[in-house]
């Protein structure tokens, strides 16, 4: 799939709404950003999606988690600690480097 064709635009435009309204202090995994902005299924692409952001994007794209409640880069790695603390800054807690989805997954 071209990710420049309007069709994908307006996909990642659905996915961008749903993860502006997710609440500070507040996780979605994957599949329910999917699900949301009506792409059931489409899990990986709100991966993709977050992955080519544009450059100074003001996206809470650290509220995005995976089904686990796990942050999907690789432990230690720059991005997994940047993420990691920006959510822990918000209050969420981690066990284990696992968050609590009973206790901060977002529900609409």
């Amino acid at each position: 799939m071209n990710s420049n064709t309007p069709h994908s635009d307006d996909k990642q435009k659905q996915i961008w709404q749903v993860i502006q309204a997710i609440p500070m202090g507040k996780v979605a995994t994957y599949g329910q950003v999917a699900k949301l902005a009506g792409l059931a299924g489409l899990a990986r692409y709100v991966g993709f999606t977050l992955k080519n952001l544009p450059e100074g994007s003001k996206l809470p794209w650290h509220r995005v988690v995976n089904a686990q409640g796990r942050i999907s880069f690789p432990i230690n790695s720059e991005r997994f600690i940047k993420q990691y603390h920006l959510l822990v800054n918000e209050g969420v807690i981690f066990n284990n480097y696992k968050i609590s989805l009973k206790h901060h997954l977002w529900c609409i």
